[in-house]
């Protein structure tokens, strides 16, 4: 029995646990190791326009999302963890140019990625519309691409909070979980208030009583365990063929169709992804263009529309017919639809209505 007693070995502290840095110094040490708020930078032309609220805004999540910042000037702050390590990421248009600064040891790295992250990637000539609503509203938003980070678990941790709830659970989870748990940011972001996500290690640790308290439930936090596990094989998707992506990603319990797809339409800028049987209930759907009632889609979800075309990637509304109200999510274990507001850039753009919709 006294070996089952005996003292264990000392860990070294979690992320969020690291001590506080000597006062005094004269040095400013971001959390990333670097002893300077000095940053890479980075010009790039895009080939055409380009439109950066629309491409960069489905990262994010939530108006008070601890990772991501649209300023009111115009610039755009990102947080993440990539291969390299934490980094800070700010983008500003300049005329026809981008700006770029980055901050942290995943600086290089994000200046790097830069034209990919901004739909350098997606060819805007592929899209075909089929309806006169999808050509005008490609006519009205020539800037916007679909962006491709690149990273996995940034995007689906958060996407299997979202998991049954609504967009304000979901999103006030997330912000508790990154908060506490995270690191603050590289760079000048303590006005911000930015922190980088915690890493797989981190994510493993969190005890049982701190998602009770976030609001998540334990299947939704036993599906993000079993996935951190595994973080590094889940990562290798961001350069799959999507079937085989999809596939990588589905292999874990309790991540299904519609979690792979918000997943994989942005880290690896997946078009035409369908929202797997996240559907509003009947009563709810709006008439098809030209008038005609809702086709049934039972056991299509995500096949492409003769009419429409493919099904929007994610939750995104349906840009043929505008935001509808009422946006519901799948029933829950006590057979209760719970609304979910869509977080698509579109959302905030009147499509079909010339009334302005919520912003996202």
């Amino acid at each position: 029995m006294a070996g089952r007693f005996a003292p264990r070995t000392a860990r070294p502290p979690l992320p969020h646990q690291a001590a506080p840095a000597a006062r005094g110094t004269g040095a400013n040490p971001s959390p990333a190791g670097r002893c300077d708020d000095t940053p890479l930078t980075r010009e790039w032309t895009p080939p055409g326009p380009l439109d950066l609220r629309l491409v960069l805004s489905p990262l994010r999540r939530g108006p008070a999302d601890p990772t991501f910042r649209m300023a009111a000037d115009g610039t755009f702050w990102r947080a993440t963890r990539t291969p390299e390590g934490p980094g800070t990421l700010r983008v500003v248009a300049r005329g026809d140019r981008i700006g770029a600064q980055a901050w942290g040891p995943g600086a290089e790295w994000l200046l790097a990625g830069l034209p990919t992250l901004l739909g350098a990637d997606d060819d805007p000539d592929a899209f075909t519309p089929h309806h006169r609503l999808l050509a005008l509203a490609r006519h009205r938003r020539p800037g916007l691409r679909l962006l491709r980070t690149g990273l996995v678990m940034e995007s689906l941790i958060p996407s299997i909070l979202e998991q049954k709830v609504t967009t304000d659970e979901a999103y006030r989870a997330w912000r508790l979980l990154v908060r506490r748990y995270g690191t603050p940011a590289p760079g000048p972001t303590a006005t911000l208030g930015l922190h980088v996500m915690p890493d797989a290690r981190t994510w493993a640790m969190i005890p049982s009583w701190e998602w009770h308290k976030a609001g998540v439930d334990a299947k939704r936090s036993s599906t993000i365990l079993r996935a951190v596990r595994v973080a590094r094989r889940l990562e290798e998707a961001s350069t799959m063929p999507l079937p085989e992506a999809t596939a990588r990603l589905e292999l874990i319990p309790g991540i299904g169709p519609w979690t792979s797809a918000e997943t994989l339409q942005r880290s690896n800028g997946a078009p035409g992804r369908g929202d797997g049987g996240r559907l509003p209930p009947p009563r709810h759907r709006g008439p098809r263009p030209g008038g005609q009632p809702p086709r049934e889609r039972r056991g299509d979800a995500g096949a492409p529309d003769p009419v429409r075309g493919p099904t929007p990637p994610g939750n995104a509304p349906d840009p043929a017919v505008g935001p509808h109200p009422g946006a519901q999510g799948p029933e829950d274990d006590t057979g209760e639809h719970r609304g979910a507001v869509a977080r698509s850039s579109l959302a905030s753009l009147p499509l079909a209505s010339p009334s302005p919709s919520a912003p996202s």
